[in-house]
Parts: C-alpha cells; sequence; structure tokens
C-alpha cells in the first residue's frame, strides 16, 4: 500500500510535533511546513490550532492559509481540522467580543460554551452520527478536549434538502451541546484532540488517513 503524504500546515499555531508524530504513528508521511504548493499537492492537510479565533485566523492568512483549503476543497483533496483548526472552518468566531470573521466553509458562530466550569478540559464521549466515517469502531471512546468556545448550533443541511449529502455532525456536552466533529466530503475537523486522544485519537487518524486518495 502506497504511504500517503500528509502536510501539517504551519502557521504559528497548533501542537504542530505533537500532531506530527500521532500521524506519522498510524503510518502517513508527514512534512509541517507552510509551503503553499506542498500544502495544495499532499495527499491530505492537517490544519492545528490552539489560542484565541482571531490571532489563528490572523495566522493562518499570513500564510494563505484560508486560499490553501479552498483550493484543496476544490479539487476534493482531504483536509483535517483539529481544535481551533476546525473552529476557524466556521463563518466567525465571538471571543472576549471581538467578532472575527473565519474561513466560512461552513455556516456557524463559535462562541463560549455555557457551561458552570470552563475550560472544558479532560476526556468525554461524543454522540457519532450513522455512516460516520471518522468515528468507524470508536464510537463509544472518550476523546480529549481542551476548550472554552465552540459551536453550539449547527444550520447547514438541517432542513435535508438540496442535492449535497449534508455533513455528519457529531455532538459532545460540557453544560450544553456542542459540535465535536464534523465529516462533509473532503472536510473533517475535530474540536477535540485526536494527538492527545491514545488509542481512540490513533484509530480515528488511521480512519481519517484511509479516506486519502
Amino acid at each position: 500500500m502506497q504511504v500517503k503524504k500528509v502536510v501539517v500546515l504551519d502557521y504559528g499555531s497548533g501542537n504542530l510535533r505533537s500532531v506530527e508524530r500521532a500521524v506519522a504513528r498510524v503510518g502517513a508521511d508527514v512534512e509541517v511546513t507552510a509551503d503553499p504548493h506542498a500544502a495544495v499537492e499532499a495527499d491530505g492537510l492537517v490544519v492545528p490550532g490552539v489560542g484565541a479565533f482571531a490571532a489563528c485566523m490572523d495566522g493562518l492568512r499570513a500564510v494563505e492559509g484560508p486560499r490553501i483549503i479552498g483550493k484543496r476543497l476544490a479539487g476534493g483533496r482531504p483536509v483535517l481540522g483539529i481544535c481551533v483548526g476546525m473552529q476557524i472552518l466556521f463563518d466567525r468566531g465571538v471571543e472576549h467580543g471581538q467578532d472575527s470573521a473565519g474561513c466560512a466553509e461552513w455556516p456557524g458562530t463559535v462562541e463560549q460554551l455555557q457551561a458552570p466550569v470552563l475550560p472544558h478540559m479532560g476526556w468525554n464521549t461524543v454522540e457519532a452520527p450513522t455512516g460516520t466515517v471518522l468515528f468507524d469502531g470508536i464510537a463509544d471512546e472518550r476523546f480529549y478536549f481542551v476548550h472554552s468556545y465552540g459551536v453550539r448550533d449547527f444550520p447547514l443541511g438541517r432542513d435535508g434538502t438540496g442535492p449535497l449529502k449534508p455533513p455528519a455532525v457529531t455532538w459532545a456536552e460540557h453544560g450544553d451541546r456542542f459540535v465535536a466533529a464534523v465529516e462533509n466530503g473532503a472536510l473533517s475537523a475535530t474540536q477535540f484532540h485526536p494527538e492527545k486522544s491514545g488509542d481512540a485519537g490513533a484509530a480515528l487518524l488511521t480512519n481519517w488517513l484511509a479516506t486519502l486518495a
């Protein structure tokens, strides 16, 4: 079987080395780089992210991240966002009174979770949808979260109309419900950290790797 080439996008945010190690461990040839050509041409692209939404978007724009993601998706080439790397795929983020534009691949707003204790930090279960690819065989496992913000409403595809298959949305609860993962054609993302989620995270990355053409 051909080894898949995966680029972890280096835009100054995210646990780059731990993500690199986790993806390499499940059998990919991994490169951490901000080079646009390498990022567009790889079999898979991982977009990590930690910290504030606005700062991540600034870093992403500095390396042409939104264009790279858009170009890959236009060609049906897989992208995986992790933590804030998932959040920036939505329309906007509202943090500390600052309203920032995201990549707008999905409608929705990243906002503070309504929970008695923040951040949401530690292991949690998820509610994966029927037919999930990412959570195949691991839907009952626990995953590692570290965040205070999330997407609490996912309107895309809710009405069931339109020619395209609606995204598969996985939910989790901490105070209230929030989006834990999305699978939408070539674009996938997780709010939790697969690279910190032990065997379950490794299995999820293996499942994602299997989708790379």
